[in-house]
């Protein structure tokens, strides 16, 4: 059986008859044929033989108004359809998917829009749950889309994922024939963790679309509860960001699960920090079991870091410290930078508490000192105080060099030599009849007692390299005059007459030949002793003239183009006064066109003369030349 349009041109597949057909009609979406001993039923959609009816003696076959009518020679007969529903419904129940939905597809234009609309959404859901049922988890999850599935109806296959305060009832008539899940997969682990799977990555994909709309409590709480119970990664990714899990379920399926982490997680994004800080510590102290972080304390440190509730901070900032000084400190010193410039928690109330941890107490003056840059007497002194007392007790404790006291030791040496806040007086004398000689130095030097200060760095250390050191860096931002006094005086104190020493006459030597720039050579000729030979001093010697020269020849370039310039402004000078103004009563303002009362007016580089008030009115930016004079015929 060919079909062809009124053009004559087939555009669908034949349908295949037996060899004796009597008579054929149409009755959309089929083709009904009558041969010797059957009526032959076939869809003009697939073109697949979809039913046989056994009837013998047929002659006549033929369509009339809408109504298939088959007759024999005793007797005339209707052909009535099945309902086209009835028919889906039918494929569906035998699980011919493919053939249902295409039937549904052809039935369109015999059906009203509207009614069509739901009916195909229906059946889409329909055959979907069908494919779901077979484990074809692409197909099933089209066939929700395409048919708008309220995604609760799958999640209500699942027990006990729906919240228990879910007003949600299934779909009358049922979309599906199974009660849950467990009857879907008649108990097959397996099937069954497949099953979640496959709505784990739905829920995932539709909880952010208008699938979602309405009833978000119920599909992230559905999801959270498949995450906790499969120990999903994606677990604390949903609990991070945004999301609508409802607190009490949630909270007691985590707890089941023993997903104490995530459970504060959750506390937190519900802001419940208190609770959340609870249970993360328990974790830590080891009171419950949770291996998901295995850096829980730190976490526990940096959430308190950026915690806006003070008395949370307060309430496990003894905790975080007898864990680790080091680490728990952090909660003090890396707040967010514009809560700490509005000193929200007191920086006295805070080293107050840490009078019981030494090494957070020093962490603490530091970022106050150090990073933030304070500039408050107490706590630069009580920071090198606290310096002070670990190197000695360090040093009480063991004779050998230690890493930690040398560390300390360039802490406390920095912060004297930076710092100009702190009582120098009081750190003096706790370092009086200590071996702690460079400090002491560092200290004389703050007092501008630098003859005491150099004379320690020379006599007593015996370190030459830092006696140059310390005059560098004292005459830092002070002018060259205060430098060159550093550098006598150091010279001063090498060649300071005494017991003769080899090794001060050499650190002489090499400080002369190697800052050359830093000595008035007049004076240093006078200091250094007759003996010395010219040879001895000859770099310093080299240096000193070069540089003498290139001062005098310096000098001389600046007085030649002084004189210049002089000669520049004497020549303008000269030009201006070469031409005079004549000014009489009948000349005029260029402005105001009224004669000169008085010797005084402006005079503009074009030559135009006018009175002072109206040049100020016109507020002109040329420039002017001014002239006044008491004679009354020459100015």
């Amino acid at each position: 059986g060919m079909f062809a349009t009124v053009d004559g041109i087939s555009q669908r597949a034949p349908v295949h008859w037996s060899e004796n057909v009597i008579g054929a009609a149409l009755c959309f979406p089929y083709v009904v044929a009558l041969d010797d001993e059957f009526i032959t039923v076939h869809s003009m959609l697939d073109q697949q033989q979809k039913q046989t009816l056994p009837f013998k003696e047929g002659h006549i076959l033929q369509d009339f108004e809408g109504k298939v009518i088959v007759a024999t020679n005793k007797g005339v007969y209707i052909l009535v359809p099945l309902p086209l529903e009835k028919q889906i419904q039918d494929l569906l129940a035998s699980h011919r998917v493919e053939e249902a939905l295409v039937l549904a597809k052809g039935a369109r234009r015999n059906i009203p829009k509207e009614k069509f609309q739901v009916m195909y959404k229906r059946i889409l859901q329909q055959a979907g749950f069908i494919q779901f049922a077979q484990l074809q988890f692409l197909e099933a999850k089209e066939l929700f889309r395409s048919g708008q599935l309220d995604v609760r109806e799958l999640i209500s296959l699942y027990p006990f994922l729906l919240p228990t305060s879910s007003s949600f009832i299934r779909s009358h008539p049922p979309l599906h024939e199974y009660a849950d899940l467990n009857q879907l997969t008649q108990g097959d682990q397996e099937k069954m963790t497949k099953c979640k799977r496959f709505l784990m990555s739905y829920l995932n994909e539709v909880r952010s679309t208008e699938v979602a709309n309405g009833y978000k409590e119920d599909i992230d709480t559905a999801l959270l509860k498949l995450y906790a119970e499969a120990n999903h990664e994606s677990l604390l990714d949903l609990l991070v960001s945004e999301n609508f899990c409802l607190l009490t379920d949630s909270a007691a399926w985590l707890e089941k699960h023993k997903k104490y982490f995530a459970l504060g997680l959750l506390y937190h994004y519900n802001g419940q920090d208190a609770a959340a800080l609870q249970l993360w510590v328990k974790i830590v102290d080891g009171d419950i079991q949770d291996s998901t972080r295995s850096d829980l304390y730190e976490y526990i440190v940096d959430f308190l870091t950026f915690c806006s509730d003070q008395d949370l901070v307060w309430k496990y900032s003894e905790w975080v410290l007898q864990k680790n000084e080091e680490v728990g400190i952090q909660i003090f010193t890396k707040r967010p930078l514009e809560e700490q410039e509005k000193n929200n928690i007191n920086p006295d109330d805070i080293i107050n508490c840490l009078n019981k941890y030494p090494k957070a107490r020093v962490k603490y003056l530091e970022h106050l000192v150090l990073e933030r840059k304070i500039e408050k007497e107490k706590y630069h002194t009580h920071l090198a105080v606290l310096y002070l007392e670990t190197i000695l007790q360090l040093k009480s404790v063991t004779l050998d060099k230690c890493t930690e006291a040398t560390e300390l030791l360039l802490k406390l040496r920095s912060l004297l030599q930076k710092s100009d806040l702190y009582r120098i007086h009081f750190i003096l004398d706790k370092i009086q009849g200590t071996d702690l000689h460079m400090e002491s130095a560092i200290l004389y030097g703050k007092l501008e007692e630098h003859e005491k200060a150099l004379h320690i760095l020379v006599h007593e250390l015996k370190d030459f390299h830092a006696a140059e050191e310390y005059c560098i860096w004292n005459s830092e931002n002070r002018d060259m005059q205060y430098r060159r006094k550093l550098f006598h005086m150091l010279l001063s104190v090498y060649l300071n007459p005494g017991a003769p020493d080899c090794a001060l006459v050499v650190a002489a030597v090499d400080l002369l030949n190697n800052h050359a720039a830093e000595f008035d050579a007049a004076l240093v000729l006078q200091l250094v002793p007759d003996s010395w030979s010219v040879q001895l001093l000859s770099p310093f010697l080299a240096g000193a003239v070069r540089q003498s020269i290139h001062t005098k020849r310096m000098t001389q370039v600046a007085l030649g183009l002084a004189q210049a310039e002089n000669l520049i402004y004497k020549h303008e000078k000269v030009k201006q006064k070469g031409t005079p103004i004549l000014l009489s009563d009948k000349k005029v303002c260029q402005v105001c066109q009224n004669p000169f009362c008085e010797p005084v007016f402006v005079r503009y580089p074009n030559g135009g003369v006018v009175h002072t008030h109206c040049a100020a009115n016109r507020h002109l930016n040329s420039n002017t030349t001014h002239h006044s004079s008491s004679s009354s015929n020459q100015t």
